[in-house]
């Protein structure tokens, strides 16, 4: 232990608010290094100067001649005390008065007013407090060892960084990094337009920065860190380019290039989100949902690490080329600060054949499959396979080969109207599916596209849709019952909707009968539709 009269107040860092001085700091720190920073790396270097700063101002407070309030010392009118416990603070006593107790000890008030002006009242001539004894500060203290207060406080002090920067027209913010804009190198339009023109003869992209930046002009002896930077702040506020590089990593492409799955929602995939009571589900029912990876049921918190994920493809994934982005798919996939979509590479886990894909953040999806679901030979209710790439931004997709060149599947049928009915029929399948979601589609899928186009301004209500399924689903079994994941891989074939609320219906309505382990059959004559 080390004797001194220096120490942070416990709740030094929870209060932690940035100051004018800190700003300061912060922009001449990057005006020295010419390098942008991340937030955390910033909060690192600020956490380091606020400790340096403090221990200065007590330092700089034991030589003003100012004594060190201590409760059992007493004090008269016009001294002037310091107050450690108030990070170092100087206030001038007011006045003193007697203390009132219901103990036998005597002690006086003092009423001071602090620099700011505020007016507080202290207790002084106490032999007994824990203030009385000399501070120590211990080398181990963890509010004064920056690399300690970095690992406990450094999330929340990192978010109230970017809450001020973000306010504060003199600072930048770039695919995480943060610049003063006095530095900004300029980017005209001719440099832009060679920027567009070398990402155009590489395909649209993706080009990282520094490999752009060769092909765009920029004055020479700049620092490259400032220069790359300086085109990324000009890139990112012309509507030709887009950011689609992983966290911690710039990559531009043109947009024009862009699949146009990604740059607008297929129809297949937009939900106009249905009112449900979500008390009435189960907690089977809710084990199910989690085990579906729809992206539009609710998004908890998924926090354990993931490698490997197994899911069932629905007919709107199969007909679109995509992926849904759930919470525990999302871990597999590359995220990024800002940047709504992301570009990334697929591979296949037995050729080893690779094709891009992209993450599609906002709206939940991943897009770029659809060729791959042909080769081999996908349909709704087909089992895939994903793992984690051995490079960062690669994700492996695989099946499993079914051993039967044809099985009795449900099979849909298309009818003049659009309409969808079911018939168990023998179809040659490829690879490993659900028995339960599994659905063989039809050569005529154009008439059902045009259903789905039909449907756009003239919705159904869902329970209208669930009852018309559940009674085509029925005919299907002997027992006239039908599972619920039976019936979200039905019902999506036509309307796209997560299983949350078409299990509240079967959960909520008398007609919907549940007969065991999430299978229901239909009541007509509750329903009073025979």
């Amino acid at each position: 232990m080390m004797l001194t009269d220096f120490t942070l107040n416990e709740e030094y860092w929870d209060n932690f608010a940035l100051k004018e001085t800190d700003i300061e700091f912060i922009n001449n720190h990057l005006l020295e290094l010419e390098t942008p920073l991340s937030p955390h790396n910033l909060i690192a270097v600020l956490i380091a100067e606020r400790i340096q700063h403090e221990r200065q101002t007590a330092e700089e407070q034991k030589i003003t001649g100012s004594r060190v309030y201590i409760p059992e010392e007493t004090y008269e009118a016009g001294e002037s005390l310091i107050f450690p416990a108030m990070e170092w603070q100087t206030a001038k006593v007011l006045g003193v008065r007697p203390g009132m107790s219901i103990t036998p000890e005597e002690f006086e008030v003092i009423e001071v007013e602090f620099q700011n002006g505020e007016i507080r009242e202290f207790a002084t001539g106490l032999e007994q407090h824990i203030l009385n004894n000399p501070v120590e500060e211990d080398i181990d203290d963890p509010l004064l060892i920056p690399e300690k207060v970095l690992e406990t406080y450094g999330n929340i002090l990192a978010e109230r960084l970017i809450s001020n920067l973000s306010k504060n027209p003199d600072f930048v913010y770039i695919a995480g990094n943060w610049f003063p804009k006095t530095l900004i190198v300029d980017v005209n339009l001719g440099n832009l337009n060679l920027a567009e023109a070398a990402l155009d003869m590489e395909g649209g992209g993706p080009m990282r920065t520094a490999e752009l930046i060769t092909h765009v002009g920029l004055p020479e002896g700049v620092n490259s860190h400032l220069a790359e930077f300086s085109l990324d702040m000009a890139l990112q506020e012309d509507q030709r380019f887009d950011e689609v590089g992983p966290a911690g990593e710039v990559a531009w492409f043109l947009k024009r290039e862009e699949p146009g799955g990604v740059q607008k929602t297929p129809l297949y995939l937009r939900y106009e989100p249905f009112d449900y009571d979500e008390n009435v589900l189960t907690d089977q029912m809710l084990e199910l949902s989690s085990r579906l990876d729809d992206e539009h049921s609710p998004l908890g918190e998924y926090t354990a690490d993931v490698n490997e994920v197994e899911i069932r493809l629905i007919y709107p994934h199969w007909r679109t080329g995509t992926l849904p982005l759930s919470s525990r798919m999302s871990k597999l996939f590359p995220t990024a600060y800002e940047a709504p979509r992301i570009r990334f590479i697929l591979i296949d886990g037995k050729t080893g054949e690779k094709f891009p894909g992209w993450v599609v953040r906002l709206e939940r999806y991943v897009y770029g499959l659809g060729d791959w679901y042909k080769q081999k030979g996908l349909m709704p209710g087909s089992y895939i396979r994903l793992q984690r790439g051995t490079q960062p931004g690669e994700v492996i997709v695989d099946v499993e080969s079914h051993r039967s060149a044809k099985e009795w599947v449900r099979t849909a049928l298309v009818g003049a109207d659009g309409g969808i009915v079911y018939a168990t029929l023998k179809q040659p399948v490829s690879t490993t599916f659900d028995e339960r979601m599994m659905i063989a589609m039809p050569k005529e899928i154009n008439a059902l596209d045009t259903a789905w186009e039909q449907r756009q301004g003239n919705p159904h209500p869902l329970e209208e849709v669930v009852v018309q399924k559940m009674r085509e689903l029925a005919k299907l079994n002997p027992q006239s019952h039908v599972h619920a994941s039976e019936l979200y891989s039905a019902l999506n074939a036509t309307l796209r909707c997560p299983p949350e609320p078409i299990m509240a219906l079967l959960a909520s309505r008398p007609w919907f009968v549940h007969v065991g382990d999430l299978h229901f059959r239909i009541e007509e004559s509750e329903n009073g539709k025979e």
